[in-house]
């Protein structure tokens, strides 16, 4: 394993935000092999907005559930969401959240989808002057969604970087990431494709001296699978949540590697229940920021 790296005089980093991006009601079946028959989960989809220390640029990382998510779904997406009893509510949007503390979606420069399932993706409609950012192994969904998954595109492929990992080199546990900015601000790192093709995750510095955060996204729907709690099912009605069961669980040993490593390395899910739980309302959402370890 590399370590991370250290910071540096006058160091870089971000200040973190999250933002409300709508909520899925989920059979517990889907997402751990400890849960009861009937179990339920009510889990948030996420956004984070990160601000650069130094030079204030923007990017968000995901942009949650869309409030007409049913009109971007073709009829095939759209049973198999109603097969898996999916419960799904949008009080607010990642660029309602993101009017709460004065920004627009015009405001953002880049954002960083971690993959392209539907309560990830939001509506990159309003985003008219952000690079969005997407794993390479993406492409072809993104290139060829319709008639396959969606009725539209979901990013404005003229403003849109797909990030090919295989030559970028090693942090932490994990095989490959890369220095965004060049100053070890933000490191986008390749998840593989255990859970969905190109799936991306971030880590960026939250202080000068030491302080991280990693953006796992779908990388574990449920804490109990990053502590050992808890494995990943096959189930016999909602299937596996991730494309590769084996790829998924190698990288959610990465974060557990990474958590008991290094103390100062903050994880973060897209459906963080545990953290959204005790922070929700509070001052770690948009126009607040999360604390730094």
């Amino acid at each position: 394993m590399s370590n991370l790296p250290t910071h540096r005089p006058d160091q870089a980093y971000c200040l973190l935000s999250a933002l409300e991006a709508g909520f899925l009601n989920v059979p517990l079946e889907h997402i751990i092999d400890t849960a009861q028959p009937g179990e339920r989960a009510n889990i948030p989809s996420l956004a984070f907005l990160l601000r650069h220390s130094k030079t204030n640029d923007t990017l968000v990382f995901d942009l949650g559930v869309r409030k007409d998510w049913q009109n971007l779904l073709v009829p095939a997406y759209l049973e198999r969401i109603k097969q898996m009893t999916f419960d799904v509510s949008v009080p607010a949007d990642a660029a309602d959240s993101l009017a709460h503390g004065g920004l627009t979606p015009r405001d953002i420069r880049y954002i960083c989808l971690s993959h392209i399932h539907f309560d990830h993706i939001g509506d990159a409609a309003p985003y008219t002057n952000a690079t969005f950012l997407l794993g390479e192994h993406a492409r072809s969904r993104i290139e060829d969604g319709y008639p396959k998954l969606y009725r539209a595109a979901l990013v404005p492929l003229e403003r849109t970087r797909f990030l090919d990992p295989e030559r970028w080199p090693a942090l932490g546990p994990f095989p490959y990431a890369l220095d965004f900015f060049g100053d070890g601000s933000i490191y986008i790192v390749d998840a593989g494709d255990g859970h969905c093709p190109g799936h991306l995750n971030i880590l960026a510095r939250t202080s000068p001296d030491g302080g991280w955060v990693y953006l796992a996204g779908d990388s574990a729907h449920d804490w109990r699978l990053i502590t050992g709690e808890a494995s990943i099912p096959t189930h016999e009605v909602y299937g596996c949540a991730h494309r590769d069961k084996e790829a998924a669980a190698l990288h959610m040993r990465r974060i557990r590697e990474l958590v008991e490593t290094y103390p100062r390395v903050r994880v973060l899910l897209a459906h963080d229940v545990p953290w959204y739980e005790i922070n929700k309302g509070g001052p770690g959402f948009w126009p607040g920021t999360i604390d730094s370890l």
